[in-house]
């Protein structure tokens, strides 16, 4: 059947098929929310044994796969494989909307969705749809609020693991990626490459109101609020709203008076990161702009 694509098996809540009854099964589990593989560390439960068996190489920081690039490891071969994609530039699928590629199939199929705008799972809170369950989860932490991932240095919580490692550069000062055109250093992958944009001048999303274009889509649907005069995130204490939640939150910090940020130098403290870094260059002396 592999050879032939037939694919006898169909769910009837999405009507996606598979060749083998048992993958139905599996996936069925999405629309039941059914998981009966539970971790005996930290209770977190998967619809997979072989989920679980992952899982908890988390816990041991076990990881028998080690990049030869950069040493960095991985619990599974699969990802390690994705990962050297990064050090080749190695990316085989390739969408025929935008000839933008991808350096493994799902992330292709996700990236299509944004041309057919087809987003099937839908938040049960506040309606808003998303081309991936993972992206719903991690949405619906907004309403729920919990955040299990705690940096151990300033107490800041994240929903994500991944999250918190990023964060946690801020306090070690690593930056592993760097600009070849500025020798610009970052914590991430995502922002060298948005960066790298910068020297190119790439801008690939284009506001279709008024044709002003952004080198993030992130970006792009902040920006169309404009036209619309939607800002769906409101100040529980003053209800001034806006439209990005990060806004919010910088704002929310001005009732709280919270200050995360503090000058290495005087101990001044600022709510946000970029206040510090402009604060900073006055011991430095450094002037940005001439």
């Amino acid at each position: 059947m592999i050879h032939t694509g037939h694919k006898p098996f169909t769910c009837t809540a999405c009507n996606k098929s598979f060749t083998w009854l048992s993958t139905l099964k599996n996936h069925e589990k999405i629309h039941t929310g059914h998981k009966p593989f539970t971790c005996t560390e930290c209770n977190k439960s998967f619809i997979q044994l072989s989920h679980l068996k992952y899982h908890k190489m988390i816990h041991p920081g076990y990881k028998p796969f080690t990049c030869s690039e950069c040493k960095k490891s991985f619990t599974r071969l699969s990802t390690l494989k994705s990962h050297e994609m990064i050090h080749t530039g190695h990316k085989p699928f390739t969408c025929t909307e935008c000839n933008k590629s991808f350096t493994q199939l799902s992330a292709l199929k996700s990236h299509k969705m944004i041309h057919t705008e087809h987003k099937p799972f839908t938040c049960s809170e506040c309606k808003k749809s998303f081309t991936r369950l993972s992206d719903l989860k991690r949405h619906k932490v907004i309403h729920t609020g919990h955040k299990s991932f705690t940096c151990s240095e300033c107490n800041k919580s994240f929903t994500q693991l991944s999250h918190l490692k990023h964060h946690i550069m801020i306090h070690t000062g690593h930056k592993p990626f760097t600009c070849t055109e500025c020798n610009k250093s970052f914590t991430q992958l995502a922002d060298l490459k948005r960066h790298k944009m910068i020297h190119t001048g790439h801008k690939p999303f284009t506001c279709t109101e008024c044709n002003k274009s952004f080198t993030r889509i992130s970006d792009l649907k902040s920006h169309k609020m404009i036209h619309t005069g939607h800002k769906p995130f409101t100040c529980t204490e003053c209800n001034k709203s806006f439209t990005r939640l990060s806004t919010l939150k910088s704002h929310e910090m001005i009732h709280t008076g919270h200050k995360p940020f503090t000058c290495t130098e005087c101990n001044k403290s600022f709510t946000l990161l970029s206040s510090v870094k402009r604060h900073e260059m006055i011991h430095t002396g450094y002037k940005r702009y001439m």
